[in-house]
């Protein structure tokens, strides 16, 4: 029998995923992943992001306008989310955050946006999903200014204080692929050491993949090696952490997973 997980951050609406993206996700359903969230990253992505959920009744989609592009991104695209957002009610603002880990990338803009995004997540009281690199420290602050319901913490990877911080303000954080390295003590022993009602499961593909897939394209299929790690880590059964990763993310945006009770 399979576990019943979900992917909460991968990337389906990439051009990654063109050539075979029905086929991709059928082989993640094969394996007991039951729904996706895909997150937005830039304006001219929505409607296709939008198209792919629409054709499924496990895809969920977020809107947000992502700091990679923050060079890229416009005022009137703060507009567009606006009413893309009381038009087709997304589950999520993000993907939005900040990356102080690329210099190349403006931190005012990244901030002008993050704090935009907030505050229209407060306005349409709806989570956020968070990427945040070398900057958990500024987002808490930032959080503490525009309080927002809680989201999500893509891809954590602060200390074991700034994880409690977050889940103090409503927030589970992702695990994903670099979980799967050995290497990642630091990031094992956060996922040991963390409560099971704030963990979620998540792929980002097609980027960040596991010590088995490295160099390769990412896949939602691949959600259980995470599963397989954690299952190691903690106490709990792997049934177990599958069914709260899963009644974490249902809890977090008020969904009717199909199949889950």
């Amino acid at each position: 029998m399979t576990d019943f997980i979900v992917d909460s951050h991968c990337h389906l609406d990439m051009p990654d995923f063109d050539k075979d993206r029905q086929e991709v996700v059928q082989k993640a359903r094969s394996v007991g992943v039951r729904g996706f969230v895909i997150p937005g990253t830039t304006a001219r992505r929505w409607n296709k992001m939008l198209k792919i959920a629409r054709a499924a009744h496990d895809i969920w989609p977020a809107l947000g306008l992502h700091p990679y592009y923050c060079d890229t991104h416009t005022e009137t695209e703060l507009e567009q989310l606006e009413e893309k957002i009381s038009k087709e009610h997304p589950i999520a603002i993000g993907e939005i955050g900040l990356d102080l880990f690329l210099p190349q990338l403006d931190e005012k803009k990244q901030r002008f946006y993050l704090e935009a995004q907030l505050d229209l997540a407060r306005k349409y009281d709806l989570p956020v999903i968070l990427h945040i690199r070398k900057a958990n420290d500024p987002v808490l602050q930032l959080l503490r200014q525009h309080p927002v319901r809680g989201g999500i913490c893509h891809a954590f990877s602060g200390s074991l204080q700034q994880a409690h911080k977050f889940i103090d303000q409503g927030f589970c954080l992702g695990f994903g692929g670099m979980l799967t390295f050995e290497r990642s003590r630091k990031l094992r022993d956060l996922a040991r050491n963390l409560p099971l009602d704030a963990l979620l499961l998540e792929t980002d593909a097609p980027d960040m993949s596991g010590e088995k897939h490295r160099y390769q394209r990412n896949s939602p299929e691949y959600l259980p090696e995470v599963l397989d790690v954690l299952e190691t880590l903690r106490d709990e059964s792997r049934a177990q952490i599958a069914c709260q990763t899963t009644l974490n993310l249902q809890q977090l945006f008020g969904l009717q997973i199909p199949g889950f009770h």
